[in-house]
C-alpha cells in the first residue's frame, strides 16, 4: 500500500461479481482530503473510485457507506467496524488512456482504492478533439468545467426515456436536449417530431418548428391545422373512431368493409393518372373516399321506409320521407351529417299507403346515430373533415397524402410539433396510435429512399407517455410504440419516452430504452422501475433520485460512457416550455411591495366570466377567439 498517495482511501477486502467491499484506511482522520489544493469528500454516495490493477485502472461508483457495507462473511464477527464502502464496478481505462465501459479483469484482496480526482474525472468524461456524435446537454454536477456529453447515435437509435416527478425540470430537460439536437450549425438535417399532449412546446421551439394544432390560434401565423385524414387509417382504426367495434365475423363489419373497398376502387378508376392497380386495393389502402356518403347510404338502409303499395323494389320516389313545416321531404344532407327522416311503418288494413322498412338491415342503428353525431360535432372535424384532405363525393382531394407526410416529417424545419391538446380525451389513445402507425409505415416502406429513416433518422418525442402507454392498457398507442421500440431502429426511427410516472409505462417499452435521463423521483415504485430497466447494477446511484435538485438528472445507459450526475443546461427563458408553475406569491418582490404577485394581486372589480364560458364552449384557450366572437355578434 502506498500510504503517501493523497488519493488513497482504502483497500479491497471482498469481491463478489461486480460488487467490491472496501475497508477505509485509518490514515484518513476525517472525511475530507486534499489533492492538488482541491478538497474532496470521502465516501460520498454516487462518487467514483479508482482501483489500479496492473497497467489498467478499474473505476466504480460508491453505492453504500458504513456498517451496512461490510461483507456478509464479516458481518457476524462484530469487530469489523463501520469504515466500509461498497463499490459497483462499471468500467476501466488503460494507463493514461480513456475510459471504456465494462471490465476485462477483477481486483484482488488488498488492492489499493483511490478517490477520483478532477484529473480522473476529465479522463472519464472528457473527449479528445471535436466529435460531432457527442451532444452537450449540461455539465457534470461535481465539476462545472466538464461537459456532460451524450452519444447522439445511441440516443436516437437505441431509444431513451426522460423521467421525473412534476416540477423536477422534465419539460425543460426535453426542451434543452431537443434544442441541442436541432442545432442548424451542428445538425442541419435533424428530424424530430414531438407529440405535445398539453400544448407546452411551441414557445420553446418557435424559431425552429412547424406547429400543427387541432384548434389553431387565429392570431398566430405560425400554426397550421392538424388534419388526420380518415381514409389514411386502416380499416380497424377507422371503425374504432366512427362506427365502433364489431365482431370480426359480423355481417355488418364485412358489408361496411366491402363498401369501403368499392368506394376506394372507384376513386382509383376515376383517376386517369393513377398507377394503382384496382385489384390490389384493400380496406387498409390509404385511398380517399367519401365516408359521409357511406354513412348516409347505410343510414337509409337501416332506417328507411317506403310505400310498399307502389312497388316491391324501393326507388327514390317511393321512399316514405317525413315532411317539414313547408311540406317538403326531409332528405337530410350527407355532407353536413344530417340524417334523413322517414315515416313510421303502417300496415293497417284498408289503408291506401302501406309503409314498410327496406328489406335488408344490419341492426347497427345505434352505431349510425353515434357516427352521425360525430359528423356534426366540430371537435371531430380534424379527422372527419380534414380540410384540404377531405374528399368530395367522387373521392377527389385538394392535397395528397404525400403533402401531408412532407409537412410532418419532411419540412424545412428540424422540429415538428403535433399539438394534441384539442383532441377529445375519449379518442386520444387511438389518435396517437394512428399518428404513430402512419409515420412508422411511411418510413418502413421508404427505408431504401433518401426520404426514409435510414438516410435521415427520425426522433419521436412522446410527452406525457404514461397517459397512453399504460402497462395495464392494451391500447392502440401502446401496441404501435412497442413495435417502434422493438423494430424502429432498423428503419431509422427512435423514440424518447417522457413521463412523470415510469411505473405506469408498459414494461416492454421501458425496457427497450437504452438511455435514461432520470430527474427527481420521489415514488419508490417509479425508482424501482428505473432500476429494473437499466442494465447496470446501480441501485445505490438510483437511490439518490429523491434528493436531486430541480434541473439535475442522473444520465444512465448506452448514450453515456458512464452514468453521470448532470446539471442540465436550460434553454434561454424565452425558449422554454409553457409548463412553469403558476405564481401564488412572488418570492422576488421587495419587502415593502404591496403587490407580491399571484394571490397578492387585487382582483378585478367585476370579472367577466362570460368570457370563460365562451372559451369553454368553443373548446379553445385562445383569447383571440373572443375577438372573433365579438365580431360575429357585431
Amino acid at each position: 500500500m502506498n500510504s503517501a498517495s493523497p488519493t488513497l482511501i482504502g483497500t479491497v477486502q471482498d469481491v463478489n461479481g461486480t460488487s467490491v467491499s472496501v475497508a477505509l484506511t485509518g490514515a484518513q482522520l476525517s472525511g475530507l482530503t486534499f489533492v492538488d489544493g482541491q478538497g474532496y469528500r470521502i465516501g460520498q454516495i454516487g462518487s467514483f473510485v479508482r482501483i489500479p490493477v496492473g497497467y489498467a485502472d478499474l473505476f466504480g461508483i460508491v453505492s453504500q457507506v458504513g456498517a451496512s457495507a461490510i461483507p456478509e462473511a464479516l458481518a457476524d464477527t462484530g469487530g469489523a467496524g463501520y469504515r466500509w464502502l461498497k463499490v459497483q464496478l462499471i468500467g476501466e481505462g488503460s494507463a493514461g488512456g480513456q475510459f471504456q465501459r465494462g471490465i476485462s479483469q477483477y481486483p484482488t484482496i488488498d488492492d489499493d482504492v483511490h478517490l477520483v480526482s478532477q484529473r480522473d474525472l476529465q479522463r472519464i468524461y472528457g473527449r479528445r478533439g471535436k466529435q460531432h456524435h457527442l451532444v452537450k446537454v449540461g455539465h457534470i454536477a461535481g465539476s462545472q468545467s466538464i461537459d456532460a456529453l451524450v452519444d447522439l447515435n445511441k440516443l436516437v437509435t437505441r431509444h431513451s426515456a426522460v423521467v421525473g416527478t412534476t416540477g423536477s425540470g422534465k419539460s425543460t430537460t426535453v426542451a434543452s436536449v431537443v434544442r441541442s439536437l436541432s442545432s442548424a450549425k451542428n445538425y442541419p438535417s435533424s428530424r424530430i417530431l414531438i407529440l405535445d399532449i398539453h400544448g407546452e412546446y411551441q414557445a420553446a421551439f418557435a424559431d425552429r418548428a412547424h406547429v400543427y394544432k387541432v384548434n389553431i390560434d387565429a392570431s398566430r401565423a405560425d400554426q397550421e391545422r392538424l388534419c388526420l385524414p380518415f381514409w389514411a387509417m386502416e380499416f380497424d382504426e377507422l371503425m374504432s373512431l366512427t362506427f365502433g367495434s364489431f365482431p370480426v365475423d359480423s355481417k355488418a363489419r364485412n358489408l361496411i368493409m366491402e363498401r369501403i373497398i368499392a368506394a376506394k376502387v372507384a376513386t382509383v378508376k376515376s383517376d386517369a393518372g393513377s398507377d394503382i392497380d384496382p385489384e390490389a386495393v384493400n380496406a387498409d389502402s390509404p385511398i380517399p373516399f367519401d365516408i359521409k356518403k357511406l354513412w348516409y347510404d347505410l343510414y337509409c338502409q337501416e332506417f328507411g321506409t317506403y310505400f310498399s303499395s307502389k312497388g316491391k323494389t324501393p326507388v327514390e320516389e317511393n321512399w316514405a320521407y317525413k315532411l317539414d313545416a313547408q311540406g317538403q321531404p326531409i332528405k337530410g344532407d350527407a355532407s353536413k351529417g344530417l340524417p334523413p327522416r322517414f315515416r313510421e311503418v303502417k300496415s293497417v288494413a284498408g289503408d291506401d299507403e302501406k309503409i314498410n322498412y327496406l328489406p335488408e338491415t344490419l341492426n347497427i342503428r345505434a352505431q349510425l346515430e353515434a357516427f352521425g353525431a360525430k359528423l356534426r360535432i366540430p371537435r371531430y372535424n380534424f379527422f372527419l373533415r380534414p380540410g384540404a384532405w377531405d374528399p368530395d363525393p367522387e373521392g377527389k382531394t385538394e392535397e395528397t397524402l404525400a403533402h401531408l407526410m412532407k409537412g410532418w416529417i419532411g419540412s424545412d424545419r428540424p422540429v415538428t410539433i403535433l399539438d394534441l391538446s384539442g383532441v377529445p380525451s375519449a379518442i386520444t389513445n387511438d389518435v396517437i396510435g394512428i399518428l404513430l402507425r402512419l409515420i412508422y409505415d411511411c418510413l418502413f416502406w421508404a427505408r431504401h429512399l433518401s426520404q426514409g429513416g435510414r438516410e435521415r433518422p427520425l426522433l419521436l418525442v412522446l410527452e406525457e407517455a404514461h397517459t397512453y402507454l399504460n402497462g395495464d392498457i392494451g391500447g392502440r398507442a401502446s401496441t404501435v410504440v412497442q413495435r417502434i421500440v422493438k423494430e424502429g431502429r432498423k428503419y431509422g426511427i427512435g423514440a424518447m419516452i417522457v413521463s412523470q410516472r415510469p411505473s405506469e409505462i408498459n414494461s416492454t417499452i421501458l425496457s427497450q430504452c437504452g438511455t435514461f435521463f432520470a430527474l427527481r423521483l420521489s415514488n419508490g415504485n417509479d425508482r424501482s422501475k428505473i432500476t429494473g430497466a437499466i442494465s447496470e447494477n446501480l441501485e445505490g446511484l438510483t437511490s439518490m433520485l429523491p434528493i436531486l435538485r430541480t434541473g439535475e438528472a442522473i444520465i444512465l445507459g448506452e448514450g453515456v460512457g458512464i452514468p453521470m450526475r448532470t446539471l442540465i443546461e436550460p434553454p434561454p427563458k424565452d425558449k422554454r416550455p409553457d409548463s412553469a408553475d403558476p405564481v401564488v406569491c412572488d418570492e422576488t418582490s421587495p419587502e415593502d411591495s404591496m403587490i407580491p404577485g399571484g394571490w397578492g394581486i387585487p382582483m378585478e372589480a367585476d370579472p367577466n366570466y362570460e368570457e370563460l364560458v365562451a372559451l369553454w364552449r368553443q373548446q379553445t384557450p385562445f383569447t383571440s377567439a373572443l375577438v372573433n366572437l365579438d365580431e360575429a355578434e357585431g
